[in-house]
């Protein structure tokens, strides 16, 4: 058991195939479910934040995001998440999907969503280990962006990639 965080459990598990033969050894990654928002303000920029991630030693650009709190609507969890982190709320939310980062290990699945319309409401309000500073990118810079590779979080790279898809139907 990884006892670093009290949200995340590392177990060894067996796996039993369809065809009846059974895999031992298989981790299996148990993270909370999150959500992801990709925010386009009325005038069609993007709602970006930049933060120092850990898992990459770096200061990242991301959407918006965080772990859905036990029992919490993904939906909600996203509305709250994106208020929180940049103080901007929408009211014109479209679920882009749920996606696990991992298909062997499980590691937690991403609710991702794409809010159109959204504007600033209140000031910030990141938790005590956030350092958070918001950007407002035009499609054009968010796709350069995310093509040469600075957008380096895979969750954000496909939640992006998703939401450019859904706006140009």
């Amino acid at each position: 058991m990884f006892a670093a965080r009290p949200w995340v459990e590392v177990y060894d598990d067996t796996w039993e195939m369809a065809d009846g033969r059974v895999r031992d050894g298989f981790h299996h990654i148990v993270l909370p479910e999150y959500a992801i928002v990709v925010p386009v303000t009325p005038d069609g920029r993007f709602v970006m934040i930049r933060e120092f991630k850990s898992g990459a030693e770096a200061i990242c650009l991301n959407a918006p995001a965080g772990m859905i709190v036990a029992g919490e609507d993904p939906l909600a969890g996203a509305r709250r998440e994106l208020l929180e982190e940049t103080g901007y709320a929408s009211e014109d939310w479209r679920p882009l999907g749920a996606f696990r980062i991992d298909g062997s290990t499980g590691a937690g699945r991403g609710h991702l969503f794409l809010a159109r319309g959204a504007t600033r409401v209140a000031a910030p309000q990141p938790d005590d280990t956030e350092e958070i500073d918001v950007v407002l990118l035009e499609e054009h810079a968010l796709r350069a962006t995310l093509e040469s590779g600075g957008i380096t979080m895979m969750a954000t790279a496909f939640a992006v990639a998703l939401a450019l898809l859904a706006l140009h139907r």
